[in-house]
Order: C-alpha cells, then sequence, then structure tokens
C-alpha cells in the first residue's frame, strides 16, 4: 500500500521517463537532436515535471501552442517550438517569448517579420508530404522556401514534415521519406543555411531510425508505449494509473449492475464499486467490452456500464479484497498488468489518447 491515500492517481515514474530517452538516444546516435514533445500536458503525464526529467536527454521541447509554450518557459532553458499553427492574435507573444512557429504560408512568415523587433524570429518551415493537417505543399516548397528565407528578420531554424501512417503502411512511409529527404537536399543545394531537418516521431524514430535527419520528435515513446506492438518490451511504461475499492456488496442473482441494467447477475456475486469513471478519464467505451481491472495482483472484470464517478467490479473469486485496496487500472501489479494498448483496443480508440483524456481530478504523483 502507499502512503498516499488518493480516490484516483497515476503514479508516473520518471526513472522510466529518463530511460526511454537514454534508449533512443543510443539508437539513433550522438549526432541527432532530441525535440521531446510534451503537449497535452505531456500527454496527460504531467508537462512541468516531464521536461525536468527530460532536462539532461532534450535539446528542445516541442507543445502545441503558445499557453503550452509560456508555462514550459518557466521550467527549462531549452529552445520551445510550437508545433500548431498560431492564432493571429498571437503572433506578437511568441515573436516576443522567442518561440519557434511552425509556418506554413507566406501570410504566418510576413507576420513574424513585421513583428521581429532587436532578434530575429526563428520559425520551423513546415512541408507538407501527405498530412493534409499543416505545412507548404511539397510542390510549392522550393519557391517559397526561398522567398522566406529573404526576409530580414526571420530565420529557418528547421524544415520540417509529419508521417500519417508511420505505424501502419511502411511503403507509403518509405516513399514520404525519401521524397522529404530529396527536397531537403534541394533545398540545401539552392538555399544553403544552418537550418536543420526533422521527420520522425514515436513510430518514426522506432522503425525507420536509419533515416532520422537532424532532429527527431517523440512524444509517446518517453512514456513507455509504443504504437508499433514489436517494441514495446524495449520500453519501460512510466504511468501506472490506480483507484481504490469504495464499497464491497453481497449481489443476488438477477440484479442489474449500473445505469440501463446491461449487466444482469447470472448468480450471487461480489461486486465492488471503485472511486473511479469517465470523470476521471477511464473510458465509458469499456463498458461490457470485456475489460478488467488488477486487484490483488489478479485480474477481475468490468461490470455493466462505466458511470461518471463509480465503476463495478466482479470479486466473487477474490474473497480477501477488503474496501480501500489499491486497484490498478493501467499499468503492472504482481505479475500482471493491463497495458495501455489493452485499454485503447477495447475502448476502440488509440493509446495516445487514453492518457491524455485522464482528467485533471486525478493526482500525478511522481516516483523515480
Amino acid at each position: 500500500m502507499t502512503e498516499y491515500h488518493y480516490r484516483c492517481w497515476a503514479e508516473i515514474d520518471r526513472g522510466a521517463v529518463r530511460h526511454n530517452a537514454a534508449l533512443i538516444k543510443k539508437r539513433l546516435g550522438p549526432d541527432v537532436e532530441i525535440l521531446a514533445v510534451v503537449k497535452a500536458d505531456a500527454y496527460g503525464h504531467g508537462m512541468i515535471p516531464v521536461a525536468q526529467a527530460l532536462s539532461k536527454d532534450a535539446d528542445l521541447f516541442g507543445v502545441a501552442n503558445l499557453v503550452e509554450a509560456i508555462t514550459l518557459r518557466a521550467a527549462v532553458r531549452q529552445p520551445i517550438t510550437l508545433l500548431g499553427p498560431a492564432l493571429p492574435q498571437e503572433f506578437g507573444s511568441i515573436a516576443e517569448h522567442g518561440f519557434i512557429p511552425s509556418i506554413s504560408s507566406w501570410e504566418e512568415a510576413d507576420q513574424f517579420n513585421r513583428l521581429a523587433s532587436n532578434n530575429k524570429v526563428l520559425i520551423n518551415f513546415k512541408i507538407d508530404t501527405g498530412m493534409g493537417r499543416m505545412g507548404v505543399p511539397a510542390h510549392q516548397a522550393m519557391a517559397l522556401f526561398k522567398k522566406v528565407k529573404a526576409l530580414p528578420r526571420v530565420e529557418i531554424h528547421s524544415v520540417s514534415t509529419h508521417l500519417p501512417v508511420s505505424n501502419e503502411d511502411e511503403v507509403f512511409t518509405r516513399d514520404q521519406l525519401r521524397g522529404f529527404s530529396a527536397l531537403v537536399k534541394q533545398l540545401r543545394s539552392e538555399a544553403p543555411g544552418n537550418y536543420k531537418a526533422h521527420a520522425l516521431q514515436t513510430a518514426g524514430a522506432l522503425e525507420f531510425a536509419d533515416e532520422p535527419f537532424d532532429i527527431v520528435r517523440p512524444g509517446m515513446l518517453f512514456f513507455g508505449i509504443s504504437p508499433l506492438p514489436q517494441f514495446q518490451n524495449i520500453l519501460r511504461p512510466a504511468m501506472t494509473w490506480k483507484t481504490r475499492i469504495g464499497l464491497i456488496r453481497e449481489m443476488p442473482a438477477g440484479h442489474g449492475i449500473s445505469y440501463g441494467r446491461t449487466f444482469i447477475t447470472p448468480r450471487p456475486m461480489r461486486v465492488a464499486t471503485l472511486t473511479a469513471g469517465y470523470a476521471d478519464g477511464y473510458p465509458r467505451h469499456l463498458s461490457n467490452r470485456g475489460a478488467s481491472v488488477l486487484i490483488r495482483g489478479r485480474r477481475c472484470g468490468l461490470l455493466g456500464r462505466v458511470t461518471m464517478d463509480l465503476i463495478m467490479i466482479d470479486v466473487s473469486q477474490l474473497p480477501e479484497a477488503v474496501v480501500g485496496d489499491e486497484v490498478v487500472l493501467m499499468g503492472r501489479q504482481g505479475d500482471e498488468e493491463i497495458p495501455c494498448a489493452e485499454l485503447a483496443e477495447r475502448a476502440e480508440t488509440i493509446t495516445w489518447e487514453i492518457t491524455t483524456r485522464i482528467g485533471s481530478r486525478v493526482q500525478r504523483v511522481y516516483v523515480e
């Protein structure tokens, strides 16, 4: 048992975060810079504590927007890249703080040039090679790059692209990386400079490490969650998500459990009510889909629908379970484990959503 007594909490192992960072640095070699992506509160793990844990491994940090960047600046000294597009009213503050915005158009670059004061605004020149979300279309990139590079108060820090199917389609991704590599070579030939290139996120850094460019920008990798199952065993999951038994009741056969009465007890059952629900981030889509939790190192099945603050679990085969027992929703307990990927698969979503939706009332507890 732990010394703290939260109803629902997530233990974050900073030693695991550092282990995963060291692994990727070793895998890619000393010449590749690490852009540590800590957006969305470090994918639910806590942006500031995670960034501090990565302070010796990260060469720069990546966030989604200006608000995240300002919050992070108070904790780290490394450069901070904004990975999402800036709103027009944010341009001045980005330039003032010295953040590195990602630009997809001439209008953005020109506006930063107008707003720059004594120091040039460093920018990340984004190229769309298949994602369709941000970036200059690849066939327009050369002409616009030269035009942006000529701006007197803007300096291109990096050129980047994004991989939409690096964990699903190796053929497409290889073609995409070859095309981006050829374009970068052309840019450097026709518009030389000290700018760097990056394309590989977590799946890319694991599967396509033979072509890392100058910078890689992993995110979920630091937290020990691989989108490619073949690499999961080399990573250490950083989060163990826990709750407690709040109540245990002996239920008769034929009794409904939870809203909708979607589960009716087929026999007398011992049912535990846990102090966590979808308001804490536990997916409602896990209702009636064979999900389990760990109690005293054993799997116990979820019964009926997940409710806002509580869920019900079958502890009929665990007579030693008592009110107050620690319960693992995700992570390891004893010899058993419920990985993030299992929750994601049963909820028909992705691992990124599982961790980022864990609510603010779930206390983050940091361990080494």
